[in-house]
C-alpha cells in the first residue's frame, strides 16, 4: 500500500467537529447519584429549567390582571346598585310629592262640603278649581321618568289620579244637574255616583301602585325606602246617599237666601277619659287616675232635623297660671248621629284638688235650645 493509500484510510468524518464531551466543567463537581433512581448515569437524567424567574413572573401579571378585573367588576355592580337606589329614591319622592298633594286637595273638598253657609256658586267655582289642580297633578305623574320596572306601578298611580279628577268634574256636574231635583234622596244618589269615583281611587292608588311599587323594589333587592300613600276620602260621610243628599238640602236652602227652618240643634252626649273609659258625670265627682296617655273623648249628638257642619267643640281644665284649653271640630253630623272627638292631656293637670273639665258646643245655625250646649264636671286628679 502506498503513502496515498494511508493517507486515504486515514479519513476521519469526524475531523471538521469536535466530538460531545460529557466531560464536567473544570471546577464543577459530580453530583452523588440519586438514591431514588439507583445511581443510574448521567446521561439518563432529567435536569429541570435552570431560570424560573421569567415563568414566575408571567404568573404573577397574569393573577394580577385577574385580581383588577374581579375588582373592577365589584365596583361597576356596587356603582350600578347605589344608582339604581338613588333613581328609584329620587322617584318615589317625586311620586310621594304629588301624592300628598293630591291627598290635601281631598281634605280641602271634604271642608268644601261642610263649609257653613256654601251656596251652588261657590261650590261650582271652588269644584271647577279643584278639577283643574287634578288634572295637572294626574299629567305630572305621568310626565315622571320612572326608573325601570317601576313604569307599571306609576302608570297605576296615574290611573288613580285620573280617577280624581274625573269624580271632581263628575261631582261639579252632578251638583248642577240636581239644581232642579226635588227630591233630596235622588239627589243624593247623583251624588254618589261620582264621590264613589273618589273613593275608588284610594283603592287604586294601593293595589296599583303602592303594592306593585313594593313589589319592584323586593325584586330589585332595594331595601329602606317607603312607598307612599296617598288618601283623597277622609270622611265617609262622602260616600254615603243619606249625607249626600243632606248636603245638597244644606247647599240648596244656603243658595235660596233663606234662614235655616226646621228643627236644628247640638248637645253633649257624654264624656269619658281614657283610656280608663271612666264616665264623667255632672253631679258627681269622678277620681282620674292620671297617666301621660291621659285623653277625654265627648260625644256629640245632633239633636234637629237636619245635618249639622263644622261643630266646634271646646274643653276646659281651669289652671293656674294657665288653663288647659283643647278645641276640635267635627266636620259633619246628620241629623240623630252621634259622633265623638278626642282631646290629648297627659299628665299636665292640677293634682290632688277638686277641679273641674268643662265642655262647650258652640250651638249651630238655627238652634234655640243651648242649654246642652254646656257642661261642667267636677274631678279630682290623682297619681
Amino acid at each position: 500500500m502506498s503513502t496515498r493509500d494511508d493517507d486515504i484510510l486515514d479519513f476521519d468524518f469526524f475531523d471538521e467537529e469536535d466530538a460531545p464531551s460529557w466531560e464536567e466543567p473544570e471546577g464543577t463537581e459530580t453530583p452523588p447519584p440519586s438514591p431514588e433512581r439507583g445511581g443510574r448515569g448521567r446521561g439518563s437524567g432529567f435536569r429541570p429549567p435552570r431560570n424560573l424567574t421569567p415563568l414566575l413572573r408571567l404568573i404573577g401579571l397574569i393573577a394580577l390582571a385577574i385580581l383588577v378585573i374581579v375588582l373592577l367588576v365589584v365596583w361597576v355592580e356596587g356603582c350600578t346598585e347605589s344608582a339604581q337606589r338613588d333613581r328609584n329614591s329620587t322617584y318615589l319622592a317625586d311620586i310621594g310629592s304629588i301624592g300628598n298633594a293630591s291627598a290635601k286637595l281631598g281634605q280641602q273638598v271634604s271642608t268644601l262640603l261642610t263649609t257653613p253657609g256654601l251656596n251652588e256658586e261657590d261650590l261650582d267655582a271652588k269644584l271647577g278649581g279643584y278639577a283643574q289642580t287634578a288634572d295637572n297633578q294626574m299629567q305630572q305623574a305621568a310626565d315622571l321618568n320612572a326608573p325601570g320596572a317601576m313604569v307599571v306601578p306609576n302608570a297605576g298611580a296615574v290611573e288613580a289620579l285620573r280617577y280624581r279628577a274625573n269624580g271632581l268634574r263628575g261631582l261639579q256636574a252632578a251638583f248642577k244637574e240636581a239644581t232642579d231635583e226635588t227630591d233630596a234622596s235622588a239627589a243624593g244618589e247623583l251624588l254618589l255616583a261620582q264621590t264613589r269615583r273618589l273613593l275608588a281611587s284610594d283603592i287604586i292608588w294601593t293595589d296599583s301602585f303602592q303594592e306593585p311599587a313594593r313589589v319592584v323594589l323586593e325584586d330589585e333587592g332595594i331595601a329602606g325606602l317607603d312607598v307612599p300613600s296617598s288618601q283623597f276620602v277622609t270622611a265617609d260621610d262622602l260616600v254615603s246617599q243619606s249625607s249626600l243628599a243632606a248636603i245638597w238640602q244644606r247647599i240648596q236652602g244656603a243658595s235660596t237666601g233663606g234662614t235655616p227652618t226646621g228643627l236644628h240643634g247640638s248637645g253633649i252626649a257624654y264624656v269619658k277619659a281614657l283610656p280608663s273609659g271612666q264616665l264623667l258625670s255632672a253631679t258627681t265627682e269622678t277620681t282620674i287616675l292620671v297617666t301621660e296617655d291621659l285623653q277625654f273623648e265627648v260625644g256629640i249628638e245632633d239633636t234637629g232635623e237636619s245635618q249639622e257642619v263644622s261643630i266646634k267643640v271646646t274643653l276646659t281644665i281651669p289652671k293656674q297660671p294657665t288653663p288647659i284649653v283643647k278645641t276640635a271640630t267635627i266636620p259633619i253630623i246628620d241629623a240623630g248621629e252621634t259622633k265623638s272627638v278626642v282631646f290629648t292631656i297627659g299628665a299636665l293637670v292640677p293634682f290632688g284638688e277638686q277641679t273641674t273639665v268643662k265642655v262647650d258646643v258652640d250651638p249651630v245655625p238655627g238652634e234655640t235650645n243651648t242649654a246642652n250646649n254646656t257642661a261642667e264636671y267636677p274631678v279630682v286628679f290623682s297619681l
